[in-house]
């Protein structure tokens, strides 16, 4: 890889949102709308100002508003468009969507969650080891909420400890990751299959890289920090 520009980004968008839909009822949770703008705008936006020309939006629920919204181009980046029609997963998604990923390794983005940690850097550090992903960590005060992710001293995962097993500052997945396209095509079709839960773990064994960043993150996925969604991304968007 030489740049992210070469890089196809997707964003993992097919979720039903579920936990949400108290407060956002009409539409899938990444157009969800915050400060006047839906969800998806700011992570098109990281990646556009990253230098990403290609984006696959794994889609599910609802998803033709989604493509009615955005259509096939935004601020220059080509936006193609690969739809379950039944729930897949995060890898499941990813999967299906692998005709349309024309560059190796591929970025992939949660279509729920923001982190401000900077992707040219990370692309840089994910070439820089052999490693068939890298993952995004970030630092949270409470990490009952989303599970600890345990690195080593040459940045390798050594462990995922699933969520509500410990309290407290420590580093979770922020849903940031670049993925050998190998390991994408190893993916059982056609079934739901879950990256953090199912692919994740059994890459430690041959090296899963991470990346630690101390910085901002938020995850929409709750009605409490939807409502916070706003002012944190007019400071941070």
């Amino acid at each position: 890889m030489i740049g992210l520009e070469y890089t196809t980004a997707v964003i993992l968008a097919g979720g039903l949102g579920t936990r949400l839909r108290e407060v956002v009822a009409d539409r899938p949770k990444v157009l969800a709308e915050v400060g006047g703008r839906p969800f998806l705008a700011y992570l098109l936006d990281r990646l556009a100002n990253a230098g990403i020309r290609r984006v696959v939006l794994c889609t599910g629920y609802m998803a033709e508003l989604i493509s009615d919204t955005f259509g096939n181009s935004y601020r220059g980046m080509s936006l193609l468009y690969s739809k379950e029609e039944t729930p897949l997963g995060t890898g499941g998604a990813l999967r299906l969507a692998l005709p349309l990923i024309n560059s190796d390794p591929v970025l992939v983005m949660n279509g729920d969650s923001f982190c401000d940690a900077d992707l040219e850097k990370f692309a840089r550090r994910h070439n820089a080891v052999v490693a068939h992903a890298s993952l995004v960590l970030v630092l949270v005060e409470d990490v009952a909420r989303y599970g600890v992710v345990e690195v080593d001293a040459a940045d390798r995962v050594v462990s995922f400890i699933e969520k509500g097993s410990r309290r407290g500052e420590g580093m979770i997945n922020a849903g940031i990751y670049l993925i050998a396209k190998q390991v994408i095509e190893s993916i059982s079709s056609g079934g739901a299959v879950s990256l953090e839960k199912d692919i994740f773990p059994q890459l430690i064994e041959n090296r899963l890289n991470a990346f630690q960043h101390n910085g901002r993150f938020i995850d929409i996925g709750m009605p409490v920090d939807y409502y916070a969604a706003s002012s944190f991304l007019a400071q941070h968007g």
